[in-house]
Formats: C-alpha cells, sequence, structure tokens
C-alpha cells in the first residue's frame, strides 16, 4: 500500500475519533442540560409540596394553640361566673377549667417547644432554605446551558453540532416583574 494512501487513512481515521469524541461531548453537555433542568422541577415539585403543608402545619399549631388557650380562658370565665353558684354548678365549671387545664399541660409536655415564634421561624428557614435550592438549580441549569451553548457555538465542535442537528438551549430567564418578587405567604 502506498504511503499517500496509508496517511489519508489515517487522517480520515483521526477525523473520525474526533468527530466521535466531539459528538459524545455535546451528547453528555446536552443531557446535562435535561438534568439541570429536571433538577429545577425536583425543587419546584418540593415546594409545591413543602410551602402549603407548612403553612397547614403551623395554622394547626397556631389554631390549636389558640383554640386551647380559648379553652381555657373560657372555662376560667366559666367558673368565676358560677363561683357564688351552688356546689353542683361550680363543680361543673371548675371540671371544665381542670379538663381545658390538662389540655394545655398535656400540649405543653408533648411540645415544649410549640410556641408560635418558632413555628414562623421554622416556616421562614423552610421558604428560604426552598428558594435557595430552587436559585441554585436554576444557577447550575444556567451554568450548563452557557458549557453546551458554548461547546455548540466554538469550532470545530460547531461544525459537528450542525451537522448533528445541537440546537443552543435557553438560558432560564425570569421575564415578568412579578415572577421577580418572592412569594407572599399569608395566615389570614
Amino acid at each position: 500500500m502506498p504511503i499517500g494512501v496509508i496517511i489519508i487513512i489515517g487522517i480520515v481515521v483521526v477525523l473520525a475519533i474526533v468527530f466521535i469524541a466531539i459528538y459524545n461531548k455535546l451528547v453528555r453537555l446536552r443531557n446535562q442540560v435535561k438534568n439541570a433542568w429536571a433538577q429545577i422541577d425536583v425543587q419546584l415539585k418540593r415546594r409545591y409540596d413543602l410551602i402549603p403543608n407548612l403553612v397547614e402545619t403551623v395554622k394547626g399549631y397556631m389554631k390549636h394553640e389558640r383554640e386551647t388557650l380559648e379553652a381555657v380562658t373560657q372555662a376560667r370565665n366559666l367558673a368565676q361566673q358560677v363561683a357564688s353558684s351552688g356546689a353542683g354548678a361550680r363543680a361543673k365549671a371548675e371540671g371544665a377549667l381542670d379538663a381545658a387545664l390538662s389540655r394545655l399541660l398535656a400540649v405543653v409536655e408533648r411540645y415544649p417547644d410549640l410556641k408560635a415564634n418558632q413555628n414562623f421561624l421554622a416556616l421562614q428557614e423552610e421558604l428560604t432554605s426552598t428558594e435557595n435550592k430552587i436559585g441554585f438549580s436554576r444557577q447550575f441549569y444556567n451554568d450548563s446551558v452557557l458549557r453546551y451553548n458554548n461547546q455548540t457555538q466554538v469550532f470545530p465542535s460547531n461544525v459537528i453540532a450542525n451537522i448533528a442537528g445541537f440546537k443552543a438551549g435557553e438560558f432560564f430567564e425570569v421575564t415578568e416583574a412579578a415572577e421577580r418578587e418572592a412569594p407572599k405567604v399569608s395566615f389570614t
């Protein structure tokens, strides 16, 4: 075999290896972009699942505290009102007050740190954590798109990207002003 044919075959083999290597890198980068987008979905799903549950949990604790405290207050007021009444009425009112106090003590014993401000702090911490995770996921996605777009646009991989049909990825960008604001949570 003439040396010229061997050189041409060698060049074709090297070009084929380069083509395959660049193509595989583009595929890996495109898959990384898809994975990064899926991670945003995971965090958004976490937000959609977590936030309403936390809000309801805090509402539940606040309601439970409020109901228990209101029951104690009402029982105390009733006991004061019937203080000059007969023993039966007073015993009934004091029994209601004892029951209300027992419920309050049971709540305090089971949940010694059950305080509305701690629940709000926990909710605020979870909200911040979730929003940070969403932000980090979006940043990772945009970084992945940047690496992918760079690879599809620089020579010689841009030639292979065009031949193989690789399209530029879209960055995650907020376009509406309302989306730039943090979500508002209300307990009313």
